[in-house]
């Protein structure tokens, strides 16, 4: 973990965005079956939105979709990072989580179905 990273984290963690917060209350939800994820992650030189350790499993929200280009570099070494790390990536749109938790959720929770939690 970065710890230069770890200050920009607090700080995001207290300053959710609408869909962020929508999201984590949600995931949060799911400690009850074994998966923790936790929020605003420094790794290496990148912030990762959620995170569930024990599943591999990091999810990512993007602004808009007119938007992915200007990320798109920052977003492919993370994901090629993670990959090393045998990381699965899941990434949202936010208005995805606007009009469509639940089929959101739906998507998480598949994943985490065929995880067997860890401890971590």
């Amino acid at each position: 973990m970065s710890h230069r990273l770890q200050p920009l984290a607090r700080t995001m963690r207290k300053n959710l965005t609408k869909q962020e917060a929508m999201l984590w209350v949600h995931l949060k939800d799911l400690r009850k079956e074994g998966h923790k994820f936790r929020k605003q992650v420094p790794f290496q030189s990148f912030i990762l939105d959620f995170v569930c350790f024990s599943a591999k499993l990091v999810i990512e929200l993007d602004g808009s979709q007119h938007s992915e280009m200007v990320y798109k570099h920052s977003d492919d070494l993370r994901d090629a990072e993670l990959e090393k790390e045998e990381f699965t990536v899941l990434r949202f749109w936010n208005n995805e989580i606007d009009q469509n938790l639940e089929g959101v959720m739906m998507r998480v929770r598949e994943h985490l179905s065929n995880v067997t939690p860890s401890e971590h």
